[in-house]
């Protein structure tokens, strides 16, 4: 199970000035090239004690402040990131030989930007955000659908559905985000933009495979 990686490579001299403008560079050419939910990343977090979870969200918002997911305020990533403000995520574009991992502190999106976001997505998708109270136990599949149709029922008559109080945005503010380019030989690019904690400064860094 050995793969050659000979996609591309990653210079210091081709590479975007800022992260923001790299990772919106790759992004476009993940999706140019085909990529199944290009914007989907493993999102990982911990609790108190340290362990660690992890699952895929899709990336929703990015720009020079970092980069945003939607999702239940209530869920069991909720919780990890109500106790430790911090998480990393992976962009894992596989067929590309590529990766993109974030890491830094979190924060969640003001109400003015999770409304916007919510008022762009398809009705159903809100409907399931007020139905489902996510990672809590369920009787049943029918018990899902049951209070999904309670909801429908209860905005059937309603234009334009509320935001729930129980969701929104969280946005990851980088501290560090590396660029991996897969190359042969395991000599993989690893390039790090890395904000420095003292000068608020980014640095770009090379780092061994």
């Amino acid at each position: 199970m050995r793969v050659a990686y000979r996609a591309g490579h990653l210079d210091e001299s081709t590479v975007a000035a800022t992260w923001h403008e790299q990772l919106a560079r790759w992004l476009t050419e993940a999706t140019a090239a085909g990529t199944v939910e290009p914007n989907a990343m493993v999102l990982a977090t911990s609790d108190t004690a340290g362990r660690a979870s992890s699952r895929t969200v899709l990336c929703k918002g990015l720009d020079a402040r970092g980069i945003v997911f939607y999702s239940n305020h209530t869920s069991a990533k909720a919780h990890d990131l109500r106790d430790t403000r911090y998480a990393s995520a992976t962009f894992p574009w596989v067929a590309m030989q590529r990766q993109v991992h974030v890491r830094g502190a979190t924060e969640r999106t003001s109400t003015e930007e999770t409304a916007a976001y919510w008022a762009g997505r398809p009705r159903g998708s809100q409907l399931g955000a007020w139905a489902s109270a996510q990672s809590s136990t369920v009787s049943s599949r029918q018990a899902l659908d049951d209070a999904l149709d309670l909801v429908t029922r209860r905005y059937a008559d309603v234009e334009l559905i509320p935001v729930p109080a129980h969701w929104g945005g969280t946005r990851i503010r980088p501290q560090s985000v590396e660029f991996w380019q897969g190359r042969d030989n395991r000599m993989h690019d690893r390039l790090r933009f890395r904000l420095n904690p003292a000068t608020r400064e980014w640095v770009l860094e090379r780092l061994q495979p």
